[in-house]
């Protein structure tokens, strides 16, 4: 039971590790979408043009966007993931691949 306990605890302290600031939320969808490299090395800054452009729907997610200095290139279409918008539900933060549109 005390394992168990743990193991749950574990789970439950790492979530919100990896969920309370939205670049460590940005850093945890990249590493999950199979780029460990770039979650590690990769700069984040808010992405300004999409924050400006698309600020009702931003306003409306609770969500700011962010591009990745250094993205990973997708495998199947060679194609840079840099942008993501990284919404806050409470006080935790998650990220999506929010593309160049």
């Amino acid at each position: 039971m005390k394992k168990w306990i743990s193991v749950v605890s574990a789970i439950i302290v790492l979530f919100i590790l990896f969920h309370t600031t939205p670049s460590m939320a940005l850093r945890t969808q990249v590493l999950l979408m199979g780029y460990p490299k770039a979650a590690i090395t990769s700069g984040i800054i808010e992405d300004d043009y999409h924050n400006e452009v698309d600020k009702e729907k931003f306003t409306q997610l609770n969500a700011k966007a962010y591009t990745l200095t250094n993205p990973p290139i997708e495998k199947a279409t060679q194609g840079e993931l840099r942008s993501f918008h990284v919404r806050k539900i409470g006080f935790f933060h998650f990220a999506e691949y929010y593309g160049e549109g």
